[in-house]
């Protein structure tokens, strides 16, 4: 059984698709936590500020397997694939870690870079797996959150939400 962390985003009716991102884990995959919501404010783009968590989950499933219903449910939930990488979104999923896996092949990558790059990621993997290694640097995600150089330059809040 491998534990998965994917990180969940939305800058569009982000409360809607937040929970619904959230549910339709839940649905596929039983027991998930989360850490926080968050609010950020777009990164690589101009748009509306993002609502952004993490998430955790056991499965039997294939890493692959896995990825492809990630996908499937930001299809689902009105994800616009064709549009450029750095813009506005109803949800978007990404497969963070997949347990002390580690794959880069061009279609896939498991750890995702953005864990180490961005606070919205970050600090949610922190708050909810501060204990956990990351599988390249076997550093702590409490670690790596403690040692952040961009938490100014990347500000983000806690957002409250009932029964997230």
């Amino acid at each position: 059984m491998a534990r998965v962390y994917v990180s969940i985003g939305s800058n569009i009716d982000r409360e809607h698709y937040v929970r619904a991102g959230l549910a339709a884990l839940r649905q596929h995959y039983g027991d998930v936590l989360s850490s926080r919501v968050y609010e950020s404010e777009a990164v690589g783009f101009t748009g509306d500020p993002f609502y952004n968590l993490v998430a955790g989950f056991d499965t039997e499933q294939p890493l692959r397997v896995v990825a492809a219903a990630l996908r499937d449910i930001e299809q689902q939930h009105a994800r616009d694939r064709r549009a450029p990488r750095f813009s506005p979104r109803t949800l978007d999923i990404d497969l963070l870690l997949y347990g002390d896996a580690v794959v880069n092949d061009g279609a896939l990558q498991v750890p995702r870079d953005e864990i180490t790059r961005y606070a919205f990621v970050l600090g949610p993997l922190a708050e909810l797996a501060g204990a956990e290694r990351h599988p390249v640097s076997g550093r702590t995600y409490a670690e790596l959150w403690r040692d952040f150089t961009n938490k100014e330059a990347q500000p983000m809040w806690p957002v409250a939400l009932e029964s997230i």
